[in-house]
């Protein structure tokens, strides 16, 4: 039976911060949202990236020109249409990101079709998947980072994490404030965003062992595989060592895993070609056997981590958090720091809250 997409619209939000943020290498006082809807009859699914207008106009041309008109039971072909039609464009960075929106829509839709949560379509793993609170910006004063950080562990998040990078001298300092704030239970991860060099990387890397940081992400580079490397084979033992955000196809996963440059890796849905794409990153690390972590986007995470075996955490990004809370009806609240998607809802279990978003809508 074909179940035709009638009908699609793509819409640009942009959403200021709650206060200043940024990481060792970047920083933002807002963010966007790209939101796809897709209709096919009276059924409807929705996707979404967090990029700028670029992607916002490139989604656009991709639906009218692709989608829109297509099976949603054709998925896979659609999905390779969409590649094809990326192809002089370049397959990462916005080109990717406007098909991850899409990708991630078409999978809402197909699971609203046959009224199904997405966890249940795809093969439920787990019933709920562990967080980790992730914030702690560089620009954040001590007491600032102690204070989110610490509400994290109080509201039984067992792990945290923290910007790090844009002060290198000052970091040993903060992670001392960092690990006086949620205590020798809650596990402390740091995050460089490729700020060090692999010499201060390993040197920091031993530093932080002192406050048992037991994650250090994107130490260098996530491009410099030899760097990365480097510092595995010289990082504390305990220490995981873990990159990926910025991996938009299988391919850059696979040299990622074989130049054996992380022990965890990440990936990001609203990057990696969708849940499609973040289904790929799964079954490598399943061939791996290494674990997999979702980068930021812990709503649009929530189903397929429940359903990919080597996930052992998501991250609950303050701002991403914080607008999902704002944009969607059914988003999970954190309990005792797990995520767990509600089965009664169908698909991703997101409904637009249309008023609450409308004042954040810009022009395409």
């Amino acid at each position: 039976m074909s179940h035709q997409i009638t009908a699609g619209s793509v819409s640009l939000y942009t959403i200021p911060t709650d206060s200043p943020e940024a990481d060792g290498t970047f920083n933002w006082i807002s963010t966007s949202m790209v939101l796809v809807q897709l209709e096919s009859g009276s059924i409807r699914g929705l996707g979404y990236t967090y990029a700028d207008r670029s992607t916002a106009v490139l989604t656009q041309k991709l639906l009218s020109e692709i989608v829109v008109g297509s099976d949603a039971f054709c998925h896979a072909a659609t999905l390779q249409k969409l590649l094809a039609a990326i192809r002089n464009l370049g397959e990462t960075g916005i080109a990717m990101m406007a098909l991850s929106a899409l990708d991630n829509a078409l999978w809402d839709l197909r699971a609203h079709l046959v009224d199904l949560p997405l966890v249940s379509l795809i093969g439920q793993v787990r019933s709920s998947i562990p967080l980790y609170g992730s914030g702690g910006f560089t620009c954040y004063s001590d007491k600032q980072l102690a204070s989110q950080l610490g509400s994290w562990a109080e509201q039984g998040f067992g792990m945290v994490k923290m910007k790090i990078g844009s002060e290198p001298d000052r970091d040993p300092e903060r992670v001392i404030a960092a690990r006086g704030a949620i205590g020798s239970a809650c596990d402390l991860f740091v995050d460089a965003n490729g700020a060090y060099t692999v010499t201060q990387a390993i040197e920091l890397a031993h530093c932080f062992a002192q406050q048992s940081v037991c994650w250090f992400e994107e130490p260098v580079s996530s491009d410099n595989l030899v760097g990365l490397d480097q510092v595995r084979r010289r990082a504390p033992l305990g220490m995981d060592i873990a990159a990926g955000e910025y991996g938009y196809t299988a391919w850059y996963f696979r040299r990622m895993l074989d130049a054996q440059a992380v022990t965890i890796l990440q990936a990001d849905c609203t990057r990696c070609g969708g849940i499609s794409g973040f289904l790929d990153a799964a079954s490598l690390c399943w061939a791996y056997n290494i674990p997999l972590s979702s980068h930021c986007a812990p709503s649009m995470h929530l189903h397929v981590c429940c359903a990919a075996p080597r996930a052992v955490h998501m991250e609950f990004f303050h701002d991403h958090a914080r607008i999902e809370r704002i944009f969607f009806d059914g988003f999970s609240v954190p309990r005792q720091g797990q995520m767990s998607p509600d089965l009664s809802r169908r698909g991703i279990g997101l409904e637009l809250k249309v008023q609450d978003a409308e004042k954040f809508r810009v022009a395409l």
